[in-house]
């Protein structure tokens, strides 16, 4: 008899406990005025500029509206390695720093992208065959970065220049000696001429 009457008695308070115990209202909640996707009005009355191009959308010669760049679709683009072949910059080990015997390289392929307004520039990062895939993927992304600030500081917009990291897939010298991987870590320069029509 005791144990029905203990069993009745925690089942009952089980039950009240499921209906009233587990409900809560949140507390702070900042209640959203506009739903998912709605515009989004600026309320400061001291914005009173209308919205401008994006920084580093080129203008035309003539004035007007601004001319944006042509987004990277390879598709849209003849491959030029050939160009800039001659200003592959290299790095040190386990290092994405430009060093500054590199510099004029950078400023060679500044110039060439200040005389051709209308190319971009794919910029191939590399490593040497030593470290994880995965890192050397990260290595080589970081690398192809470093090269796209150093042309930012050299006035090339950032938006022209594309990155890509080969990681160790394209060693320039198969050799396993640090005179091969001294080759293998750098960042090659493919010039990105457009297609006419595209």
């Amino acid at each position: 008899m005791k144990i029905k009457l203990v069993t009745s008695t925690a089942l009952a308070l089980a039950v009240v406990l499921a209906a009233t115990g587990c409900k809560h209202k949140p507390v702070g909640v900042t209640p959203i005025p506009h739903g998912p996707g709605a515009p989004v009005t600026d309320t400061n009355p001291y914005n009173t500029l209308p919205p401008g191009p994006p920084i580093g959308t080129p203008m035309p010669p003539t004035g007007g509206q601004p001319i944006p760049p042509m987004a990277y679709n390879p598709d849209n683009f003849t491959k030029d390695a050939s160009t800039l072949a001659a200003y592959t910059i290299l790095f040190a080990y386990d290092s994405a720093v430009v060093r500054d015997n590199e510099q004029s390289s950078l400023q060679s392929v500044a110039q060439q992208l200040q005389s051709n307004p209308s190319d971009q520039l794919l910029v191939e990062g590399n490593c040497d065959e030593r470290g994880t895939e995965e890192y050397n993927r990260s290595l080589g992304e970081r690398r192809a970065l470093a090269a796209r600030e150093a042309l930012a500081k050299l006035g090339i917009d950032p938006s022209r220049v594309h990155e890509i990291s080969y990681g160790k897939d394209k060693p320039a010298d198969t050799g396993h000696d640090e005179a091969a991987w001294s080759k293998n870590r750098r960042d090659d320069f493919v010039l990105l001429i457009p297609k006419a029509g595209a």
